[in-house]
């Protein structure tokens, strides 16, 4: 990857600084909602970085008002309903971690809405900064759906069973402090320009450490949780799907649509 950034109109932006790669989300008209096409692209940036031997330290992060609502239902419907809305073609890597994590350190920066799919790619990362502005949420639950992109694993994982479940089952949303409380970020910064800031100063520090000893930590790492993990992992495009063909998917979507409450009835 050569220094600068990609051009402006693109869904996923990349910038170069050095040992350091700056990725960013650029859907902010939609709140950076994830669609397939950003999926992908980001899927093939992650697998850049990881195979560029130059690179020692990657900050993703959101253009905008916000990190990520999450996914975009609508642009995701048909393609979740075959079970297999995850599916990656060669020269890409699962920016989720369900198939296969990063071998090099992942940092992430969020700030304003940090939702669903959006949390989700935060709980990826192994160092998460937020800005004191951030509002998460996981709340699938309230939309017939289910939080189908790794929460189930990595936010019980991080935060423990009681404090994720209080999250996901009710589908209420929680603010920074909250999410440091519960171990989900590490470091709280005034906004999100300290935010990134902050990030990239942790990233810098990271890249200039002995590259073949930070890919060793992580590697040992991932074996000591990885295997009791990916029979969950394996199970999530099918379970994800499932709900998607559901009549109580269709009524959120239809509730979400003429504002009001849904009314779910379990089929």
């Amino acid at each position: 990857m050569d220094d600068g950034c990609t051009e402006s109109g693109a869904k996923i932006t990349i910038e170069r600084r050095g040992r350091i790669l700056l990725i960013g989300i650029n859907r902010p008209y939609v709140h950076n909602r994830i669609d397939p096409e950003a999926y992908h692209a980001l899927a093939k940036v992650y697998y850049d970085y990881d195979h560029d031997s130059s690179l020692r330290a990657a900050v993703l992060f959101g253009q905008g008002e916000n990190f990520s609502r999450g996914v975009d239902v609508d642009a995701f419907t048909e393609l979740a309903k075959t079970g297999k809305p995850t599916a990656l073609v060669e020269e890409e890597l699962d920016p989720l971690g369900k198939i296969k994590c990063l071998s090099k350190p992942l940092i992430v920066v969020a700030h304003g809405d940090t939702w669903n799919m959006g949390h989700e790619l935060l709980l990826t990362a192994d160092i998460r900064i937020a800005a004191a502005d951030t509002r998460f949420g996981q709340d699938e639950n309230t939309h017939g759906r289910f939080p189908g992109g790794g929460a189930t694993v990595r936010f019980v994982r991080e935060a423990g069973w009681a404090n994720a479940m209080r999250y996901m089952l009710t589908g209420d949303h929680w603010g920074a402090d909250e999410a440091r409380r519960i171990g989900v970020v590490q470091e709280i910064a005034p906004d999100r320009e300290k935010a990134l800031a902050l990030g990239i100063e942790i990233a810098e520090r990271v890249a200039g450490c002995a590259p073949l000893g930070i890919r060793t930590t992580l590697a040992s790492a991932h074996l000591a949780i990885d295997g009791a993990e990916n029979a969950a992992y394996r199970e999530l495009d099918a379970q994800y799907g499932a709900l998607y063909r559901t009549n109580d998917f269709l009524e959120g979507r239809k509730a979400e649509a003429e504002g009001r409450l849904p009314i779910y009835v379990g089929n």
